[in-house]
């Protein structure tokens, strides 16, 4: 319980200073840009049906897109969505399992500009959509990112990033559960997923 109050307070906080950073009226001058990304995710261990056992959990390609436009001369506000499909394998039945998660957020992106190329860091919050193979859920999340920025003219650059999601989520959530049985369940509060990513910014 003290773990979700203390998340539900990160989510506000961050709100509260991506309002502050980022003018709603902002977009109406700006620059736009679309981002499509690619990349590797890595996420952390479940437990087994025993509630013992640690389960490895696969690490996957994901496929992302953000959508930003430049609210600053040194900041841009950003939606970013990102899939990834991660794999598991039961102890109970030995056989293969899915979770699907969809992740949408709403970030602040800041820019440390050097000629054409940048440093960046992302602060963002959302929610994180769970499908398994025996129901979904969506739950609060929040993200961050540092990242580099590579201009080669106005309207193109490369863009790398390391970016860690968080999200809060239901040790008792029967998404991974059939009947009365479950074949696996979450290993606390807190869902981590971090991903190394590069794609192609086109602004317009």
């Amino acid at each position: 319980m003290k773990s979700s109050f203390s998340l539900y307070g990160m989510v506000y906080g961050i709100s509260a200073l991506l309002s502050a950073l980022l003018p709603v009226n902002a977009a109406s001058a700006s620059d736009f840009e679309i981002t499509p990304y690619i990349g590797q995710m890595y996420s952390t261990d479940i437990l087994g049906s025993s509630d013992s056992t640690e389960i490895s959990v696969s690490d996957d390609p994901h496929l992302g897109i953000a959508i930003a436009w430049q609210a600053t001369n040194q900041g841009q506000g950003q939606i970013l969505i990102n899939a990834v499909n991660h794999d598991f394998v039961s102890d109970l039945d030995q056989q293969k399992h899915s979770i699907d998660i969809i992740y949408a957020h709403f970030s602040g992106v800041a820019q440390f500009k050097q000629q054409n190329y940048s440093t960046t860091v992302a602060l963002g919050v959302g929610g994180a959509y769970f499908n398994a193979d025996n129901g979904s859920s969506l739950y609060p999340s929040i993200t961050t990112a540092l990242g580099t920025r590579y201009e080669f003219s106005r309207n193109l650059a490369l863009v790398t990033e390391i970016r860690l999601y968080a999200s809060l989520t239901d040790e008792d959530d029967d998404i991974l559960c059939r009947s009365d049985t479950c074949i696996a369940s979450f290993d606390g509060a807190l869902w981590l997923d971090s991903a190394i990513s590069v794609g192609i910014a086109y602004r317009f």
